[in-house]
């Protein structure tokens, strides 16, 4: 169970973590008072011992010089140092019993050697009685005295301090057990209240889809790392509806530029098949109207095609050498053509020698969505002008016409794809997809540099292309 809460469940893992590490908190710490405790009561039983050797020692010492012979003194002593809680016995210097008391029947006593023991300090000993049950504590020590030399032996049963060990044992065996299972239910009972916002989170995140993608994650308390989380969970939420809303938008759009040439083409063509015989002129008129829509609907998807392209990151810009100024010359030479089917003039200015590193057909194509975009937004018998120009940063190519001017209200919007403004105002002209800003901007970006509109008035506007020089971008 504790492997799969581990595997499957974060509030499983959390609880198991959390008692782990308590149990080997617990496990040391009564280890560390187990081992403390009895050294302890080691060291308690050991200077009552030597104490009572002291005291023997003593007793000895005065009851011969009260004149009573070693045996006699020797059973004195014990007599007058008889305790329930130690044993006592006085041996000669041969090994010979002079007296005992309090001895364990089952308990032998081996002699050491009379030149092992120390004079003043004693020497301790722990012993097992015959069957192995019990254990005792002795204290050896010589006595040395003018009329004699005794061996002095004072003894502590060990057993009621085996006792009180066994007693912390026990507890220690329930008691770690009792708090381990208590650490189990109340680690459980925080990780599932502490995790319970992320479970909230994960049920409303299984709800939300395309059809309700406004929906947003509960956050609960936005200071700490889960309501971080949340809140970066419905930024992502925010940015994938506005790209839904904006896939949505651009697919509708195209669709309306895409069915207005598509649609056109098919009525014009069902015209013209509606009679049997028609004059060439007529023929040509159809076909003239065909291939214009045919035209647009290539541009439209064309531009369409490199959008696409350009926002999944797969559009393959080629940079290489080229000049500015023969691109723009060339742009507005062939600009000078259809500008003159409106009564349009295309006038330009560069400065020579323009070296630039970029992709050539992309350049081209962004300065002529420009000029074009210019030249039908100006009226007749007015100008479109084309200026290339070096800054300190690179290039500055201007594009300036005498429409009518973009309104303040939508000048942040120009730039956006599909938009055309109002065309009762003529910001874009009808036969616009509303794709050359945007297009022009993107390849100017990709470029390292930037479409912006300078100016704008109602005796005309200003857009400049700024390009930064080789080594810059």
């Amino acid at each position: 169970m504790l492997k799969a809460l581990r595997i499957e469940s974060v509030r499983g893992r959390l609880t198991l973590y959390y008692v782990s590490v308590l149990a080997a908190a617990l496990v040391i710490v009564g280890a560390v008072i187990y081992v403390l405790l009895a050294r302890a009561l080691f060291v308690r039983v050991d200077e009552n011992l030597v104490a009572g050797l002291g005291i023997a020692a003593t007793s000895l010492s005065n009851d011969l010089d009260e004149g009573q012979d070693y045996r006699d003194a020797a059973r004195s002593t014990v007599a007058e140092q008889a305790s329930a809680a130690q044993m006592l016995a006085v041996y000669d210097d041969t090994g010979g019993v002079l007296a005992e008391s309090r001895r364990d029947p089952d308990l032998d006593i081996a002699l050491p050697p009379l030149d092992a023991l120390p004079d003043r300090d004693a020497l301790l000993q722990t012993v097992l009685e015959r069957d192995g049950d019990d254990r005792h504590r002795l204290a050896w020590r010589k006595v040395s005295l003018p009329s004699a030399e005794y061996i002095v032996v004072v003894g502590a049963d060990l057993d009621p301090m085996d006792e009180e060990l066994a007693f912390l044992r026990g507890i220690l065996g329930y008691v770690m057990p009792l708090a381990l299972a208590l650490a189990a239910s109340g680690g459980w009972f925080l990780a599932r209240r502490s995790l319970s916002p992320v479970v909230a989170m994960a049920d409303r995140a299984r709800r939300i889809g395309v059809e309700n993608l406004s929906e947003r994650l509960p956050v609960a308390n936005p200071r700490d790392e889960l309501g971080h989380l949340a809140e970066t969970f419905n930024e992502l939420l925010g940015r994938l509806e506005a790209s839904l809303v904006q896939q949505r938008q651009f697919m509708a759009d195209a669709s309306h530029e895409l069915r207005t040439p598509v649609t056109t083409t098919r009525t014009a063509a069902a015209v013209a098949l509606q009679q049997q015989h028609r004059d060439e002129t007529e023929y040509r008129d159809t076909l003239k109207i065909v291939e214009e829509q045919a035209a647009r609907l290539s541009r439209v998807v064309d531009d369409l095609f490199t959008l696409a392209r350009a926002d999944s990151g797969s559009y393959p810009v080629r940079s290489t050498p080229m000049y500015l100024d023969e691109v723009v010359d060339e742009v507005v030479r062939a600009a000078r053509v259809v500008a003159a089917t409106r009564n349009v003039a295309v006038e330009s200015t560069v400065v020579p020698s323009a070296a630039f590193t970029g992709d050539e057909e992309l350049i081209r194509r962004m300065i002529v969505n420009l000029v074009d975009n210019a030249v039908r937004h100006t009226p007749a018998a007015s100008s479109v002008r084309v200026e290339l120009d070096q800054t300190d940063s690179g290039f500055a190519i201007a594009v300036k016409d005498q429409g009518a001017g973009v309104p303040t209200e939508i000048r942040s919007q120009i730039f956006e794809r599909f938009f055309r403004g109002d065309m009762s105002r003529r910001v874009v002209a009808q036969d616009g997809a509303g794709l050359g800003l945007a297009l022009a901007r993107w390849i100017a970006k990709a470029h390292g540099g930037d479409v912006v509109l300078a100016r704008s008035s109602p005796s005309g506007s200003t857009f400049v292309i700024s390009l930064p020089s080789p080594g810059q971008s």
